[in-house]
Formats: structure tokens, C-alpha cells, sequence
């Protein structure tokens, strides 16, 4: 089971997992963490990435992508497509998994949470003022930097003046952190297709009680503006050869 498909599922589970546990945590009533607020949501999230990146690592996958963004990204600046569709298969069968187990975990917790809306915000993002065309855009200026910015942290440049590569997942989950911190507030900061669109479909298709619809209009953002993103940082990577 050791393979770069068990680590991307593996890692992309504990990310979502984590990921949509903290949002569940915050959000849902009777939770000892209901209303702990932003600066909660965006380090539980960090700290889903790093623990989901050193997971994919330990099951055999050296990219630990977790984000069909940055496996398109990784893609364009190898010139190596061969496995794209593969690892996307993996990260989205990951993420509808680990939202599947969150839910699993906050069993007794939904139907005492009224607010349909909130609880489809725990699985996945949605816009805090509806305009699509911004809301995609800051999908990808998210995405763009979060690719740029990881690839920094683990250029040879950085890696030969900077720490070791051990902490090399710290240093992306503090990437993140940053992005929702500073980045966030506007759409949720999927930056990562399979983050969101893998508990969306769970969402959609457990038996959550008081739920509501999956917002299926506004799905496509999420997706196309992480994919968008992380192709044109690609793209600047490989024509720039910052590093």
C-alpha cells in the first residue's frame, strides 16, 4: 500500500478530516470549540496541512501535493502529465472520505445545529459577498501564491541558506495560516479543488439531518479558480526559473 496514490488519498483524508473538523467544531452547537472564531478556523487548518502533508510523505508520496491545484502546477513545470488524473482520483477519494469520517465523529452534534447554511459551511466555502468573477479571482490569487510560496520554501536556494528540509510541512502550514489570515475572508480559502468539491458531494449525499441544498451554483469556483491559479503559477515558474 506504500505507493504515491495511498499517500495523496492518506494525506488528503487527514487534511479534510482535520480541516473540516475544526469548521465543525466552531460551528456546531453543543461543541466544546462552538464560536471560537476565525483565528481558530484558519489554524486548525494549518495544522491540517501539515499533519495531512508528513501523512502522504510516510505512505509514499514525496510531492504531497493533497491539491489537484498544485499536482497541475507540479504538471506544467516538469512537463510530466502521465500522472495528473491519477493523483486527482486519489485526492478527491480522500477528501469525500475524510469528510465522510467528520461527519461520522459530530454524529450527535447535527441535529441540534438549526442553521442549514452553517452546517454546509463546514464541509465546504462559499462566497461572503456573491460576486463570482471576484470570488473566482480570489480563488486564484490564493492558489498562485500558495504554489509560489511552496515552491520558495523548498527551492534549492532557500533549502541551502534556510532550515532543514525536515521542517519543510511546518513551513507550508504557516503558508497556509498566512493565506487564511490574510487572504480568507472573502471566500473561504478553498485554494484546493478536492478540499472542497470532495465534502461537497458528501455533503450531498450523507443523511445529515437539517440540512439543506449543497449550493451546487457556486461549486465551480472553488474549483476552477484554485486550477487556474496554480497553472499560471506554474506557468511564471517555468518560463521564470526563479529557482
Amino acid at each position: 500500500m506504500h505507493s504515491p496514490w495511498f499517500g495523496e488519498f492518506m494525506g488528503t483524508l487527514v487534511l479534510v478530516l482535520l480541516g473540516n473538523g475544526v469548521c465543525a467544531g466552531v460551528t456546531l452547537r453543543k461543541s466544546y470549540a462552538a464560536d471560537s472564531g476565525w483565528i481558530v478556523v484558519t489554524t486548525g487548518w494549518a495544522l491540517a496541512v501539515m499533519c495531512g502533508v508528513m501523512v502522504a510523505q510516510g505512505f509514499g508520496s514525496h510531492d504531497a501535493a493533497l491539491n489537484p491545484a498544485i499536482t497541475l502546477a507540479g504538471a506544467i513545470v516538469s512537463g510530466k502529465y502521465g500522472s495528473v488524473l491519477a493523483m486527482w482520483s486519489a485526492q478527491m477519494s480522500g477528501a469525500f472520505c475524510g469528510a465522510t469520517l467528520m461527519t461520522l465523529h459530530y454524529a450527535p452534534h447535527w441535529a441540534q445545529s438549526p442553521d442549514p447554511a452553517a452546517k454546509l459551511g463546514i464541509f465546504c466555502t462559499g462566497p461572503a459577498i456573491n460576486a463570482p468573477i471576484w470570488n473566482t479571482l480570489s480563488e486564484v490569487i490564493g492558489t498562485a501564491l500558495l504554489v509560489l510560496v511552496a515552491g520558495a520554501i523548498f527551492s534549492p536556494g532557500v533549502a541551502e541558506k534556510g532550515p532543514a528540509a525536515g521542517i519543510g510541512p511546518w513551513l507550508v502550514a504557516s503558508l497556509v495560516w498566512g493565506i487564511g489570515l490574510s487572504l480568507g475572508g472573502t471566500t473561504g480559502y478553498a485554494i484546493n479543488p478536492a478540499r472542497d468539491l470532495g465534502p461537497r458531494i458528501a455533503h450531498a449525499i450523507l443523511p445529515i439531518p437539517g440540512k439543506g441544498g449543497s449550493n451546487w451554483s457556486y461549486a465551480p469556483i472553488p474549483v476552477l479558480g484554485p486550477l487556474i491559479g496554480g497553472a499560471l503559477a506554474g506557468v511564471l515558474v517555468k518560463f521564470a526559473h526563479p529557482w
